[in-house]
């Protein structure tokens, strides 16, 4: 069964993350480009939160005992296969692992447009995340 308290902690951390991106972001591309910290901020945290929401996806996995995902944008089918996430938030979690490889891998300069396009609408997915693992959490306490 999945630990409540290991999930609340994670999106705790989440939710600080996201409060981070809205704190650092600027108001279009051109502007976090030409802030080189405020794009490493950004970057780093959007990062950090794709990275949180595949720790727990992955941590729902193992905790339920289903078949491991192949890659991270699967472990976000899988939540959604099992009725934790919605389709189409499954399809941009998996979608944000893009930016999280070329944040975490250095795959060529970061583009400053898709930082702020993701920091932008970006954040609605990762709220949408949060709140669907949260109330999938809760009735999965209030069961027990």
């Amino acid at each position: 069964m999945v630990k409540a308290d290991v999930v609340a902690a994670k999106l705790s951390d989440l939710s600080d993350r996201i409060a981070r991106v809205r704190a650092h972001r600027k108001a279009d591309a051109s502007a976090l480009g030409a802030d080189r910290d405020a794009l490493d901020l950004v970057s780093f945290n959007l990062m950090l939160c794709v990275q949180i929401c595949a720790d727990l996806a992955s941590h729902v996995i193992a905790d339920e005992g289903w078949a491991p995902a192949k890659n991270l944008p699967q472990s976000f089918g899988i939540l959604a296969e099992h009725g934790i996430l919605d389709a189409a938030t499954a399809a941009a979690m998996g979608r944000a692992v893009g930016l999280r490889n070329v944040v975490a891998h250095g795959y060529g300069r970061v583009d400053a447009a898709m930082v702020h396009s993701a920091s932008s609408t970006g954040l609605d997915d990762l709220d949408a995340f949060a709140a669907q693992l949260a109330a999938w959490t809760a009735s999965r306490t209030q069961r027990a």
